[in-house]
């Protein structure tokens, strides 16, 4: 797909949607490099904790989700396309967009062109949008063992908006964007996921 060998598969959604989970599953079954955002890189985990945790300003937290990603970008994702590696991600551009913009009131075409600019253009060839809404990320997120982030204290309208701007993203590019329902049981998600990959990049799982 793309200019490169090795295909580009990013898992966007809300956070408790499973993504991760599958995401890294996918990725051990195709014998793919497994990444992730914030902090994908060892050098990186100093913007992963300002981003999480630390009381930043909404613009720093944009700017710094995009230098986090250019980064990335450099040191994981490209090198392995270009060493014809698959590269599974958690989190890209997509959630920028449905964070920063959406959640944020950023205009979406000033967090596009920071993306834009930290990437030099390299998008995913499949986005897999799991999908959950924000009652089900509430009730999910009661039970979790993971620490809570400062995204997890924010108020239920912006969860909201991060959700519904999550579902206007994929409507305006359903060429690569595929919304999969993230309230079904793991194992139906699991082979809803595997039967895409299959069909859209030939993927055998």
């Amino acid at each position: 797909m793309g200019r490169y060998e090795g295909s580009f598969v990013v898992f966007e959604g809300g956070d408790e949607s499973g993504k991760t989970t599958h995401a890294r599953w996918i990725a051990e079954q195709r014998g793919a490099v497994f990444t992730f955002e914030p902090g994908g890189t060892a050098e990186n985990e100093e913007y992963r904790k300002a981003l999480m945790h630390s009381e930043v300003s909404h613009r720093t937290e944009a700017l710094l989700f995009a230098a986090d990603r250019a980064e990335h970008v450099h040191k994981v994702i490209r090198p392995a396309l270009e060493g014809g590696r698959d590269v599974v991600c958690d989190r890209y551009i997509g959630s920028s967009l449905a964070y920063q913009s959406y959640g944020r009131g950023f205009e979406l075409a000033d967090i596009w062109k920071f993306s834009k600019f930290a990437t030099e253009g390299l998008l995913p060839d499949l986005v897999l949008l799991l999908h959950i809404p924000y009652e089900a990320y509430a009730a999910r997120r009661q039970q979790s063992l993971k620490g809570i982030t400062r995204f997890d204290r924010e108020a239920e309208d912006f969860h909201r908006r991060v959700l519904e701007g999550y579902l206007d993203l994929a409507s305006r590019d359903r060429e690569k964007w595929v919304i999969i329902d993230g309230t079904q049981t793991p194992e139906n998600v699991r082979l809803e996921v595997c039967e895409v990959l299959t069909k859209r990049l030939g993927w055998e799982l």
